[in-house]
């Protein structure tokens, strides 16, 4: 992600709809969360599939959003199975939720369009090769 704007792009307008989408189910006052084994299954894959992205991050800039994404997952996959969760909890998972989406996009962004990382010059392997 951290040296293709294309994908930084593509995940802040992804994450930027989730945070709309999860905004507007707590502006309409809707807090249910779906507790069906469907919905627990595909937060668990998602789960598997993120956590494995997260191993493969290039930048810090790529983990801060991958880690971001993980964690709303993780949330989700733990309400989903959870059917008689008190409301007071599903309401602020809601609202904590829109607010990781968000920060999520804007970490995404800031892959496509933040300074690239500086390692500086390549270092030879051997004390033969620097002569």
């Amino acid at each position: 992600m951290c040296d293709t704007p294309l994908w930084g792009v593509s995940g802040g307008v992804v994450a930027a709809f989730f945070a709309y989408l999860s905004y507007s189910h707590l502006s309409s006052g809707d807090f249910s969360l779906p507790h069906t084994w469907w919905t627990t299954l595909a937060y668990a894959v998602w789960t598997v599939v993120i956590g494995g992205l997260l191993t493969e991050t290039c930048c810090w800039r790529e983990r801060i959003f991958f880690s971001l994404m993980l964690l709303i997952l993780l949330l989700g996959l733990a309400f989903s199975a959870w059917s008689n969760a008190p409301e007071h909890a599903v309401r602020q998972l809601r609202i904590a939720a829109t607010a990781l989406w968000a920060v999520a996009a804007i970490a995404s962004l800031t892959t496509a369009f933040g300074a690239k990382d500086k390692t500086g010059p390549a270092q030879p392997d051997s004390l033969e090769g620097a002569k």
